[in-house]
């Protein structure tokens, strides 16, 4: 039986170790682009015709990328963030709904409406809480991704991700330069918790989540390990043989980022794996360690 993955936002750091990694365990890989090309649609062709015929999955990792430094917190940029995220995901839900050759469907969203808590630890179990920008925007993507009662056809799937940690992009990419000088630290205090994945475990698990006929519903998409900010600094300059030095005060972090996205950097909750464990995910890289030493290994051969 063929399998053929359609990815929206397939073009960025995630979608790119996706579809590489699909591509080899033996799927066709369609992107949704703004551009035309080879083995790409539009999100306007996908409006107009639907889905591709023979398209078995569906995973939706599109969205204006929120922590990038070289925008401001425009209420113009602000809206962008918001639409890339809830109008894709309910374009993809209409056209799901209208395909039934389609089976499963992964959409991508965060976790910052789990709101922090020094001692709660948070399961899939526990509902969200819209209490700032960030936590707000999490709950209409989710609904916005939710498919319609009579869609029976597929599986819907919610992956909520922390911060997503390779070589190629994410928070690795941004913090390489200082930690390689020696001047590398934590954001803030450094004792607020940093949800995390290794983004080889999310490819694995957004292709555990198609391929698995049991696997429905919120699954929270964080290595089974919880740390600090601090705690994964000094990880990542151990592997670098670094030292780790130099905080970078919350008001610096704030003035570059403003107050809603610099929420995703100083604060974060207590988040356990449970579901994702319980459907027989097996995480690559479940501690900071094993994710810093692979990431640090990588960038140096």
């Amino acid at each position: 039986m063929s399998r053929h993955t359609l990815i929206g936002g397939g073009t960025g750091f995630i979608g790119k170790g996706l579809s590489n990694r699909l591509v080899k365990t033996g799927y066709d890989v369609t992107l949704i682009s703004r551009m035309p090309g080879l083995n790409r649609i539009t999100w306007l062709d996908l409006e107009r015709n639907g889905i591709p015929k023979g398209v078995t999955s569906v995973v939706n990792l599109a969205g204006q990328n929120v922590l990038d430094p070289s925008r401001r917190w425009t209420d113009g940029f602000k809206q962008n963030v918001w639409t890339s995220r809830v109008n894709t995901s309910s374009v993809l839900v209409k056209a799901i709904a209208a395909a039934p050759y389609v089976k499963a469907f992964v959409n991508i969203s965060g976790v910052s409406h789990y709101k922090p808590d020094e001692t709660h630890i948070y399961t899939e179990k526990d509902p969200g809480h819209g209490f700032d920008y960030m936590s707000k925007l999490c709950l209409e993507w989710e609904k916005a991704a939710t498919l319609p009662a009579d869609v029976t056809h597929c599986r819907g799937i919610k992956v909520r991700t922390g911060v997503v940690i390779g070589r190629t992009g994410g928070m690795i990419k941004n913090i390489w330069l200082p930690f390689k000088l020696g001047v590398g630290g934590p954001l803030g205090s450094g004792k607020q918790i940093l949800p995390w994945i290794h983004v080889d475990d999310l490819c694995g698990l957004i292709i555990h989540a198609i391929e698995s006929d049991n696997v429905e519903g919120v699954l929270n998409g964080v290595a089974p390990e919880i740390v600090t900010n601090g705690e994964f600094s000094k990880a990542f300059a151990s592997a670098m043989n670094r030292p780790c030095l130099f905080a970078i005060p919350e008001f610096i972090v704030q003035t570059i980022f403003g107050k809603d996205r610099s929420a995703l950097l100083l604060s974060g909750a207590k988040i356990h794996p449970k579901r994702t464990l319980d459907s027989g995910f097996k995480y690559k890289y479940p501690t900071a360690k094993d994710a810093c030493t692979e990431v640090v290994q990588k960038i140096s051969s």
